[in-house]
């Protein structure tokens, strides 16, 4: 059954690691009838986390849809992981999401993962519902939690239920503010029942503050609200659901997954308070002339589709769309406005968790799936040929945690790589790069966790088993004194021999990182017809310096003298000479080791600025500034050696409990200190052993 733009809302759950979003997603469901059991993430049968490396962890790892029909309304709810190596997922979810519902435990209060998430709807302006979940758990205390997010977020937190608990703080049943009735869970069934005595009061006072919310909304209400007379339940809902979507109001309602307690009243809120798509967070496209135009969800619109979200696994390849205007249907051509071309569109699916229903079209507004577009990626616009505009990319952040990766079994490097890339197109939050200089394939990704499920993956369903090590860091050597030298090169065998005589001067030259080579010769001592060996010579000798074998730079070679026999010289006689003169000269020249030194940012609340700091020295870094930014953080920057950066990804998240972030680029080489010297020289020569 289709749905009209109005009666569709699309829901992200995000929120801390082990918050209750997949068991909230999966009482939802039941709660509807989509399912006729719940299942649990301990027994890894829940709709949202079906992936073998979620069952085995019992964590989400990446965006799973659930859709769910409820009182005439499509909810597509949109399950995302609260570990912050997969915040990838989240940004793809944000995207498709028109609001969401930030779940917070009753035993965590305020988490870094709630902190989080409020910062990424914040950033788009995204209106949101808080979920207090695991009321009814032992340890738990939704007053503490309440106080905590109102400490934290100011009056705008509105509580529209009021929880009925025993003596034990644990939450046995809820009532809701608005309509004044209380319910509690009897066998996953919800019973109305009386009120509690002494609850009148708290309801009264939640209810006059949710007036005091309303009357805030427009000038009309606020006369009515000191004129003394009471709003209509019509009224209070419009004044609420305009305060959600001002932003002016955050709903904080409550329950318990497990027993599906306040999921029904979750579901009542979503679809009387959230905006619709059409509603929701405007989107920025890009003209094909390279103009920026608001772009307007419309349902009489010609079809546009967004990819947010790409899986492909053994039951093959889905590309997750957003209908954003129009109405798509299988057979249609679309264009696709990275690449300009034109896509024929494959079977149209709507998606519960990995079961795939086919549908033979997807409204404004709606979220499916096409299933096996090839030359699809995620963040792709697909568009009328009439009107080709290009949405904004999806913000992930950058990846900055990196390993170096190789197979467990030589000669299967193509099997990794071709493995990596298939679980790129996944999961695009990662990159990997082959370094040349270092012989190393590099894997960048958030942190340590993600890597690991890459790896698990790749053996699951690549069958390839991966090793992963420390990345290599790539020094460079110079000298700093001039020095000459003969390179001499004479060779007699039967027949003609072999004869070539050079007179090099190797000097410093801070201005070129490329070896520079020029001549001096007088008096032809060394013909012309032999400068380009000479020249060849050196500049494959410069790829390995006299202390650790790495490439030399900021280095300049004079020919100035030398000598020739008319039928033994040869060109490679004359490369062999320079070669042997290079050699000679290059452990008098005084060389020194280059490290290269990266800029780093680094994110962080003010209370860590003193741990932070200390660290960088440790690191050997130079702090070069701060910047407040204005909501609490400050920005330190720094310029640091690549060397000491390897482990900083998981060192900044110990040091600030996963509440800071960074970028780090390289900007330069300089000389390495002695003890990092040292340190790196024995380093490369364990590795020549090797």
């Amino acid at each position: 059954m289709s749905y009209s733009v109005q009666n569709i809302r699309n829901v992200a759950l995000i929120g801390h690691g082990g918050s209750g979003k997949t068991a909230l997603a999966e009482s939802l469901l039941y709660m509807t009838k989509a399912i006729d059991r719940m299942g649990k993430a301990a027994d890894g049968n829940t709709v949202c986390d079906y992936d073998p490396e979620e069952v085995k962890r019992q964590i989400s790892i990446s965006l799973a849809v659930a859709p769910i029909e409820y009182k005439g309304c499509k909810i597509n709810v949109l399950d995302t992981p609260g570990g912050f190596d997969f915040s990838g997922e989240v940004m793809e979810a944000l995207r498709a999401a028109d609001a969401a519902i930030i779940v917070c435990s009753a035993k965590d209060g305020v988490s870094v993962g709630l902190e989080k998430a409020w910062k990424f709807c914040e950033e788009r302006n995204m209106p949101r519902f808080i979920y207090i979940s695991k009321t009814d758990e032992d340890n738990s205390d939704y007053n503490a939690t309440f106080e905590a997010l109102r400490e934290k977020y100011g009056n705008k937190i509105a509580p529209v239920v009021v929880p009925i608990w025993d003596e034990s703080k644990k939450v046995t049943g809820i009532i809701d503010v608005l309509n004044k009735r209380a319910y509690e869970m009897q066998k996953l069934q919800r019973v109305e029942i009386e009120i509690p005595a002494g609850k009148e009061d708290v309801i009264t006072e939640f209810n006059d503050a949710l007036k005091e919310s309303v009357a805030e909304t427009s000038e009309e209400f606020m006369e009515k609200f000191f004129g003394g007379e009471d709003f209509t339940y019509a009224e209070m809902i419009q004044g609420l659901r305009q305060g959600v979507r001002e932003l002016s109001l955050f709903p904080v309602l409550c329950g318990s997954a497990v027993n599906c307690l306040g999921s029904l009243m979750l579901m009542d809120y979503i679809v009387e308070l959230l905006p619709t798509p059409a509603e929701g967070n405007y989107h920025k496209a890009t003209r094909q002339d390279g103009e920026t135009e608001e772009f307007v969800v419309s349902p009489g619109g010609v079809p546009t589709a967004f990819v947010f979200k790409t899986v492909s696994d053994q039951y093959g390849k889905y590309s997750f769309i957003k209908v954003l205007s129009g109405v798509i249907t299988s057979d249609l051509t679309l264009v696709n406005a990275r690449t300009g071309n034109n896509e024929k569109l494959g079977r149209l699916y709507v998606m519960r968790g990995k079961k795939a229903e086919e549908v033979k079209e997807l409204t404004c507004g709606d979220i499916g799936a096409i299933g096996k577009m090839d030359k699809v990626k995620t963040g792709d616009t697909l568009c009328d040929s009439r009107k080709v505009v290009s949405l904004k990319q999806i913000p992930f952040a950058e990846p900055c945690y990196s390993v170096a990766i190789a197979p467990k079994t030589r000669g299967q490097e193509d099997k990794v790589a071709q493995g990596l890339n298939r679980l790129n197109e996944e999961d695009p939050s990662f990159t990997l790069t082959n370094n040349a200089e270092t012989h190393q394939m590099v894997l960048t990704g958030s942190g340590d966790i993600q890597v690991d499920v890459l790896v698990a993956k790749l053996k699951s369903r690549f069958n390839v088993e991966a090793v992963l090590s420390e990345t290599r860091v790539a020094y460079r050597e110079k000298i700093r004194k001039k020095v000459e030298k003969q390179g001499r090169h004479k060779k007699q065998t039967g027949g003609s021999g072999q004869f070539g005589d050079v007179w090099i001067r190797f000097e410093p030259n801070p201005d070129e990182e490329q070896m520079v080579f020029a001549e001096e010769v007088f008096g032809g001592s060394v013909p012309k017809n032999f400068f380009p060996a000479v020249e060849k010579g050196l500049r494959e000798a410069c790829i390995h310096g006299p202390l650790a074998g790495y490439p030399v730079v900021n280095l300049k070679a004079v020919l100035y003298d030398g000598s020739y026999h008319p039928v033994d010289s040869s060109e490679i006689a004359f490369k062999t000479a320079a070669q042997l003169a290079y050699k000679a000269a290059m452990p008098e020249a005084n060389p020194v080791l280059l490290e290269p030194v990266g800029e780093l940012k680094v994110t962080v609340p003010d209370s860590y600025m003193g741990d932070v700091i200390g660290d960088l020295n440790k690191r050997r870094g130079r702090v070069m500034g701060m910047n407040p930014t204005g909501d609490g953080d400050q920005v330190i920057e720094a310029e640091v050696p690549m060397a000491e950066m390897t482990s900083y990804a998981i060192d900044l998240r110990a040091m600030t409990q996963s509440r800071g972030s960074y970028v780090f680029h390289f900007i330069r080489y300089e000389d390495c200190p002695p003890a990092a010297q040292e340190k790196a020289i024995a380093a490369a020569k364990a590795m020549q052993e090797e």
